[in-house]
């Protein structure tokens, strides 16, 4: 990808798409800064070298109107806070009043822009949005991974008339991806959980031809381990795919990978705090039950498996971490990753959650800030905030 560091940047006009859709309060207060911690290198790089640096983002899901729920405000002051600079504001992102201000900028001096999500085509990548938001940068930085996967104005349209680059967050994220499937030490593992096979099947089928071992746990174990003739009572299952699940086991002992699945689970009548859990064998899960976790002999499986190998991407918990009886498996494989040499990414979404919750993050070698982003971008689909960078 062209890179930041390509530019000579003083006096430019730096217009750059970071991802401060980060989870707020109902004061809109910020609940977990990571997201704009992640953009921070890219944005004091660009201060240091003299550039008049200009910040886009998206926040929520305003559908297309100003709400000001959705407001970048207190994630500018936010941003002025961990920079120690002040970080003007302006409540608009496109129009005379925001050109102005732009032109307005110094050297060193930054500028967020209101919501870019406060306008119908910010998503619908509309040619004359974008070319209005373009009108106001000389450059335009891709430091967004987190909505890679989205073509969208502030992600892809203001390629098409301002030369594009990646920032160095976007070019971490695809140069830890890019290892992972390809470039990574060996044994190559995968860690695959969440709710739905549905979800995964185009990822297994790719990584299938790039990994050595997949760990299947959380809901989506079901799929699997009905196919493979197992009752799993009441639990989350996608009949439609059984198919398909038995296809892709099929598929991976002709590749000669190594597909794990739970050998017990933890199982309980109801998805509550007061639920009251057991531990079975997979083949004993009562017609009446659930499947809520992995159980204790398959986390020490799990465990083993993970020592031995040396490149390892996770995405998705193991069960129903948000409840104490259902987390002993995510928690486990957390700590497990923690703990490894191997180069260890984690792909975003619920599963980075858990890493912060558990304070376990320098233990991890890359956490990667792109939930839906990760999972296509290791699905082998091509992500448009990516390819204008390249």
């Amino acid at each position: 990808m062209k890179s930041l560091r390509d530019l000579e940047l003083k006096g430019k006009r730096v217009l750059m798409r970071v991802d401060f859709n980060v989870p707020t309060d109902k004061e809109n207060n910020i609940l977990d800064d990571a997201k704009i911690a992640a953009a921070l290198p890219s944005i004091q790089y660009i201060l240091q070298q003299g550039g008049r640096l200009i910040l886009m983002s998206h926040l929520g899901r305003p559908g297309g109107k100003k709400n000001g729920k959705y407001s970048l405000d207190k994630v500018a002051a936010h941003l002025s806070a961990l920079l120690n600079l002040p970080v003007a504001m302006i409540h608009d992102c496109i129009g005379d009043e925001v050109l102005q201000a732009a032109s307005r900028l110094q050297d060193g001096q930054v500028l967020l822009l209101e919501n870019v999500r406060y306008y119908e085509g910010e998503e619908k990548n509309d040619p004359e949005f974008s070319r209005q938001l373009a009108s106001l940068g000389d450059v335009f930085i891709n430091d967004a991974f987190g909505t890679a996967h989205r073509a969208h104005s502030s992600t892809t349209g203001i390629a098409d008339y301002l030369p594009a680059y990646a920032g160095f967050l976007m070019e971490n994220e695809v140069a830890m991806l890019r290892k992972v499937l390809g470039e990574g030490e060996k044994p190559r593992m995968a860690i695959l959980g969440g709710a739905k096979v549905a979800d995964k099947l185009g990822l297994i089928h790719n990584l299938l031809d790039k990994m050595d071992i997949i760990l299947i746990g959380g809901g989506m174990a079901n799929t699997f381990l009905k196919a493979l003739g197992n009752n799993v009572g009441n639990s989350l299952c996608e009949d439609k795919l059984l198919d398909q699940a038995r296809n892709l086991i099929q598929a991976a002992q002709s590749k000669n990978v190594r597909l794990v699945f739970p050998q017990d689970v933890v199982i309980a009548e109801a998805i509550s705090a007061d639920a009251v859990a057991e531990v079975v064998d997979v083949d004993g899960v009562g017609a009446d039950m659930m499947i809520l976790d992995i159980g204790p002999q398959t986390i020490a499986e799990f465990e083993k498996l993970i020592k031995e190998a040396r490149t390892i991407v996770w995405n998705g918990p193991m069960g129903v971490f948000e409840y104490e009886q259902f987390a002993q498996g995510t928690r486990a494989i957390t700590q497990a990753l923690a703990d490894s040499p191997a180069t260890t990414v984690i792909g975003g979404g619920d599963t980075s959650v858990i890493v912060h919750d558990l304070g376990l993050e320098d233990g991890i070698t890359h956490i990667s800030t792109g939930g839906g982003a990760t999972l296509e971008f290791l699905e082998g689909i091509a992500l448009p905030g990516v390819a204008v960078c390249e």
